[in-house]
């Protein structure tokens, strides 16, 4: 596999990011419909948001370093006989996704940091992760709390409305207009026909 872009193809470390972001939004997806939803004992509750709030930040980090990336590499282009309407939407459902893909862990962020608990985030148990500024020290951090709960839980319902969106574009994409649009994101798959692509930059 390339470590640059080809013209059809993602680069290696986009790809990489790519699907750690996917592992960890649905990790992130799971345990959040767990803790609001499941009836859980209140120690395994505590653990679960622990866990919440140290993947959602891991995944802001990778967020970050994938724009940052993305800004400087090109993504291949759409397929040549994709519609302009579906080009205009694929890039408006692509913009979506990376605004709420950094919006939301900001604001699960901002939530914890306004918490009147103040309970401090470990990540993963081991790396103290500060609060975001000011918030902590707010005399009405119930209110704000509350308001920025609610804005993280409608976003994440919005976010898994995107995603269903995505995967079944590009499932269309794959098995019913049988382009590259699934295969250029896939890590470590040859193309169909085709033998793997081999570099070494």
């Amino acid at each position: 596999m390339s470590t640059v872009a080809t013209p059809r193809r993602y680069t290696l470390v986009a790809i990489v990011l790519h699907w750690l972001i996917a592992l960890g939004i649905l990790a992130l997806l799971g345990l959040g419909l767990a803790m609001t939803r499941g009836s859980l004992p209140p120690m395994d509750r505590f653990a679960f948001y622990q866990w919440h709030k140290s993947i959602g930040l891991t995944v802001l980090v990778l967020m970050v370093l994938r724009v940052v990336w993305r800004l400087f590499h090109r993504p291949p282009p759409l397929p040549e006989a994709m519609p302009k309407a579906e080009r205009r939407a694929a890039e408006a459902a692509h913009l979506a996704l990376y605004g709420l893909l950094l919006a939301l862990p900001l604001v699960g962020w901002a939530m914890v940091s306004a918490s009147p608990y103040n309970i401090p985030t470990v990540l993963y148990g081991v790396i103290p992760w500060p609060h975001l500024p000011v918030l902590p020290g707010l005399p009405n951090k119930a209110v704000v709390e509350g308001a920025l709960k609610l804005v993280h839980s409608y976003g994440a319902w919005l976010l898994i409305a995107l995603l269903l969106l995505h995967v079944g574009a590009a499932l269309r994409h794959h098995l019913v207009l049988r382009d590259d649009t699934l295969w250029r994101m896939l890590p470590l798959v040859p193309r169909p026909g085709t033998k793997p692509e081999v570099s070494s930059r």
